[in-house]
């Protein structure tokens, strides 16, 4: 499970080309031809080879299902899987391992809160608020459990700079309110929002803070004990693990109150037609074959990003922003859609004679030069909507990004400007 071939001469610090050369889509030798530019990493990450491999592995060498069976097999898979929640735990610094439930991703673990937590203790006239600048994945779950128990959803506005309002935050908390939810980082500008002011301020009310952490886990560590959070949740394949697996973090004492969601195998006790009795945390949410190769995947890629010093990356990722930042500034054409300081990710529109250009087609120029970028409205319309806008262009940057990609995008981008 874990990178030690990768890292045999102890850390490598931060050598961008050796760490290009252990993803094999952006690897030159084996891409000679016509390299990727890839700037879409706030939709995906690519994958380092130890993590390909780890899963590889599984399927190739250890593929059982877990907590079921008596051979050596099983029993292997078991050991992996739970020492992924391990890695997982100590990753985030949570208490407890059982307070680690395993998902598909974020916006499952998001939607699971609101159909256990939230559909079990709202009821009519109570208040959920939630800030503008959220993914849909932080939005509908609550507004289906609205529906569902009479809750109202309520917005919490942003600031004319992209920030979350927390004075406006302030006059909306009362007595109602009972679930505060809010990005870590939201995904189209990149805005860190002041998730410890928020979650201070939630439980001053008694209402609990669910923090969407997809975007920020990755560039910043996560301390939950610290943070105070009552959940908090992520998506593997953001974090240069696979798809399809992802983390709730819950505190141990909502988690024990909170009924299952799912039924069936695994998160029980003992079934008959007169009563069913559930298993303990975490297997009461984890109901079904889990994704046994995503987890210990997950924990690989933990593993192989503890190696690097979050100092020397978000240094070297600030050198690439104001670049990007710089470069974007001199294309006239160009507005910058909420700029942040030090971002990942950057917004932007193009205007040609007063004139609106299709974020789609900028992006589809980019795509015919081998520039993978984003465009559209990025989950987030209530965003769009309070922009006045119908989308951006987003360029967002990985572990991997070099120089060469800023210089290669920005060129490109002009050449798309030209032609239109």
């Amino acid at each position: 499970m874990d990178c030690k071939s990768v890292f045999d001469n102890g850390d490598i610090g931060f050598d961008i080309e050796a760490i290009r050369h252990q993803f094999p889509v952006l690897d030159p030798i084996q891409n000679t031809s016509s390299p990727l530019v890839y700037l879409d990493s706030a939709a995906t990450t690519q994958k380092p080879l130890c993590v390909i491999n780890a899963m590889n592995d599984y399927y190739r060498q250890q593929n059982a299902n877990v907590h079921r069976g008596s051979h050596s097999l099983t029993a292997n898979a078991t050991a992996q899987f739970e020492q992924a929640r391990n890695q997982v735990q100590h990753f985030i610094q949570a208490q407890h391992n059982k307070e680690v439930i395993w998902t598909r991703g974020a916006t499952e673990a998001i939607n699971l809160i609101a159909q256990t937590y939230a559909r079990n203790t709202l009821k009519v006239g109570d208040e959920i608020l939630v800030g503008e600048m959220e993914h849909h994945a932080n939005i509908v779950p609550w507004q289906i459990v609205a529906k569902q128990t009479g809750a109202k959803v309520i917005k919490v506005p942003m600031t004319k700079d992209c920030q979350w309002d927390m004075s406006a935050f302030e006059s909306l908390l009362s007595a109602r309110t009972k679930i505060v939810a809010a990005a870590h980082t939201t995904n189209v500008t990149g805005t860190r929002q002041p998730i410890e002011q928020i979650t201070q301020a939630a439980h001053r009310y008694g209402a609990i803070a669910v923090i969407d952490g997809a975007q920020g886990i990755v560039h910043e560590t996560v301390n939950v004990q610290n943070l105070d959070c009552d959940f908090y949740v992520f998506s593997g394949h953001k974090l240069y693990a696979p798809t399809g697996i992802g983390v709730l973090y819950g505190k141990l004492d909502l988690l024990e109150a909170m009924p299952p969601w799912h039924g069936g195998g695994k998160m029980v006790q003992h079934v008959s037609f007169e009563r069913t009795t559930f298993a303990e945390l975490p297997a009461k949410f984890e109901a079904g074959t889990p994704n046994v190769a995503g987890a210990i995947a997950l924990a690989t890629a933990i593993d192989w990003l503890q190696h690097f010093n979050y100092a020397e990356l978000t240094a070297y990722q600030h050198d690439l922003h104001q670049q990007l930042v710089d470069g974007l500034n001199e294309v006239e054409e160009v507005t910058i859609i909420g700029l942040q300081t030090n971002s990942s990710v950057i917004s932007f529109k193009v205007t040609i004679d007063n004139e609106e250009v299709h974020h789609q087609d900028i992006a589809t120029l980019l795509d015919q030069q081998n520039i993978a970028v984003r465009s559209g409205h990025h989950c987030a319309h209530p965003l769009m909507e309070a922009l006045g806008i119908n989308g951006t262009v987003r360029v967002s940057l990985g572990i991997y990004t070099n120089k060469q990609d800023i210089s290669a995008f920005l060129n490109a981008l002009t050449k798309s400007i030209d032609l239109l």
